[in-house]
C-alpha cells in the first residue's frame, strides 16, 4: 500500500484486507490463528470488520450461539426452520468469531446451504421443496391443533404463503 494513502481514503472492501481488525479465517486456517491476505475462491466472504467493542462482539456471539441452537432444534422439529436460524447465526458469528464462522460455512450438512445463500442469495430447489412442504405441514398442524377462528387462520395462512413466495422467488444456485 501507497504510505502517502491512509486506511481512511480506501474503501471499506480494501480497508477491511489490510485491517488487522479484520479477520477472514477460512476453514483450512480456522484452528490455527492465521489470517489469509484474501478469502480462496470456495468461501465467497467478503472481509468483515468485527466490532472493536468488547460487548458488541459478546452480543453477536451469544445471537450467533442462540441463532445455532435455534437452527438445530430446527433440524429435528419438521415446524420449524432451520436454514433461516443458520443464515442468522453465520451473520452473528462473521462479527464474533470468525472461526465459528468458517465452521458453519465448512459444515458438511450446513455449510453448501450457507455458502449458496451467502454468495448468490440462492436456495436449490430441494431446499425450496423442503421449505414449502414444512411451511405446508406447519400449517396443517397449527390448524389442526388449534382449530383457529378465520380471521388467525387468514392471518397465518397469508404470512406462511408471503414467506413460501419468498423462498420459491430466489435463484437456483448456480450449478
Amino acid at each position: 500500500m501507497d504510505p502517502s494513502h491512509s486506511q481512511d481514503d480506501l474503501p471499506s472492501a480494501a480497508r477491511g484486507a489490510a485491517d488487522p481488525a479484520c479477520s477472514a479465517v477460512t476453514p483450512a486456517t480456522a484452528g490455527q490463528g492465521k489470517v489469509p491476505p484474501q478469502d480462496p475462491p470456495d468461501v465467497a466472504t467478503t472481509h468483515r470488520l468485527v466490532p472493536e467493542s468488547r460487548l458488541a462482539r459478546a452480543c453477536y456471539l451469544v445471537l450467533g450461539f442462540l441463532f445455532i441452537g435455534l437452527g438445530l432444534i430446527g433440524a429435528v422439529l419438521p415446524v420449524m426452520p432451520t436454514t433461516i436460524f443458520l443464515i442468522l447465526a453465520a451473520w452473528c458469528m462473521a462479527r464474533s468469531s470468525p472461526r465459528m464462522e468458517a465452521w458453519l460455512l465448512s459444515h458438511p450438512t450446513f455449510g453448501p446451504t450457507l455458502r449458496d445463500w451467502q454468495r448468490n442469495g440462492a436456495i436449490s430447489r430441494k431446499g425450496k421443496a423442503l421449505a414449502c412442504t414444512g411451511m405446508t405441514a406447519g400449517y396443517v398442524i397449527f390448524w389442526l391443533s388449534v382449530r383457529p377462528q378465520w380471521p388467525l387462520a387468514t392471518v397465518v395462512g397469508v404470512f406462511m404463503a408471503a414467506c413460501a413466495a419468498y423462498v420459491l422467488s430466489r435463484p437456483a444456485p448456480p450449478v
